[in-house]
């Protein structure tokens, strides 16, 4: 043995035997009892040691086992609660985001509609502006503001068509008409049985003195429609603006031909329809709903034309075209005759206008009270078949 340990394993022996044991109060007391009974204190001192040895390191690394194992189980259950609860913020998150998704395309879909509506209103208001630029324009080049010139030109072509007419009625004098005289001594009786018709229809005279009432209703009709143009008012009464050159052409109509002559056109077949409408809207004026405008031209656009265009300047539907109605279209100048001849029988005033596309004119429609044609300029040739 080594001398320096068996020197530490003596100091260590002393050490221990001068340690004086300090018991406490309980065991005083407890070595008091024992000592009355039985005076021996080592017994008891004995008896004492295996309570204070009773926690043991096993025992602690048991429960702290157990503790262990309730707090990794308390661990598990949280995780679980957790990847429960990110389940359902990612389900909730997923829910936003299809909502947002959703909301988005409704807003681009509806903003790309009003897009689209508001293109096609602006396309819409821009045609709309440039139509009635056009018309504005047409208006100050073609009569608004007459030079001269102009009047010179009207003038001479009112000579040159009395002279047509006179030649024409000439020649229509020298036809051998037997056929015809043969038709009308043959319907000659019926004609006495509507005698009151034909007399009416030949004091269609608005130029004779005795009818100056008549002439004083034409005319204020005219000054009313230049002067106080009533662009929403009843349906047959001229709702378009109307010039000093319109009113000039209706009132050589009316008290220069009488009813029943041909005019210049003037070069547009919608200032045409507007000279039309106003006369159709002074005869309705004067004899109501006995009125039948029947208009001739020679192919289905030109006709097309003159509905829209008295469509619009005498604010009646398509309900007044038609066989029966106010007015009747026609592409041939025989049925329009026929069709005139019928409804003079019935006790109605037809008035004939012929589109200024008609090179001739039939015979047939002459013999009618009213009726009225549109000359083709031969200096001014243009394309009529614009749209309206």
């Amino acid at each position: 043995m080594n001398p320096d340990d068996s020197k530490n394993e003596d100091l260590l022996n002393e050490w221990l035997e001068n340690i004086e044991v300090q018991p406490s109060e309980n065991q005083l007391l407890d070595h008091n009892l024992i000592e009355e009974s039985t005076g021996d204190l080592k017994p008891v001192l004995i008896q004492e040691t295996p309570i204070m040895t009773e926690i043991t390191p096993e025992d602690v690394l048991t429960q702290t086992t157990s503790e262990l194992e309730q707090l990794q189980q308390k661990k598990i259950e949280l995780q679980t609660e957790i990847d429960y609860l990110q389940i359902i913020y990612k389900t909730l998150q997923s829910q936003i985001t299809e909502t947002q998704t959703a909301l988005t395309k409704i807003v681009q879909d509806s903003l790309s509609q009003l897009e689209q509506r508001k293109q096609t209103l602006q396309i819409t208001v821009e045609q709309l502006e440039r139509r009635q630029e056009r018309i504005r324009n047409e208006m100050k080049t073609t009569f608004a503001g007459t030079s001269q010139d102009l009047a010179i030109r009207v003038q001479g072509f009112k000579d040159y068509l009395t002279g047509s007419l006179q030649d024409l009625a000439a020649a229509a004098e020298q036809l051998q008409l037997v056929q015809v005289t043969k038709e009308k001594e043959r319907e000659r009786p019926v004609i006495k049985e509507f005698k009151p018709v034909k007399t009416e229809a030949e004091t269609i005279q608005f130029a004779q003195q005795q009818f100056q009432e008549t002439s004083k209703k034409i005319r204020r009709l005219m000054d009313q429609y230049r002067n106080e143009p009533d662009y929403y008012g009843p349906a047959w009464q001229l709702r378009r603006t109307f010039e000093p050159i319109h009113a000039e052409k209706v009132s050589n109509w009316f008290f220069s031909l009488g009813g029943r002559g041909a005019i210049r056109t003037m070069g547009s077949r919608l200032q045409n329809v507007l000279i039309a409408s106003a006369a159709i809207s002074i005869l309705y004026k004067l004899y109501g709903d006995r009125i039948r405008a029947l208009i001739l031209a020679n192919t289905p656009e030109r006709l097309g034309e003159w509905r829209r265009g008295l469509q619009d300047c005498l604010g009646i539907g398509r309900p007044e075209f038609g066989p029966d109605k106010g007015v009747i279209l026609f592409e041939a100048p025989t049925a329009l005759a026929q069709k005139a001849d019928r409804l003079v029988k019935a006790n109605q005033l037809p008035l004939i206008i012929i589109d200024d596309s008609e090179e001739q004119i039939s015979l047939g429609l002459l013999q009618f009270p009213l009726w009225l044609a549109f000359a083709p300029d031969p200096k001014m040739m243009k394309d009529f078949d614009d749209e309206f």
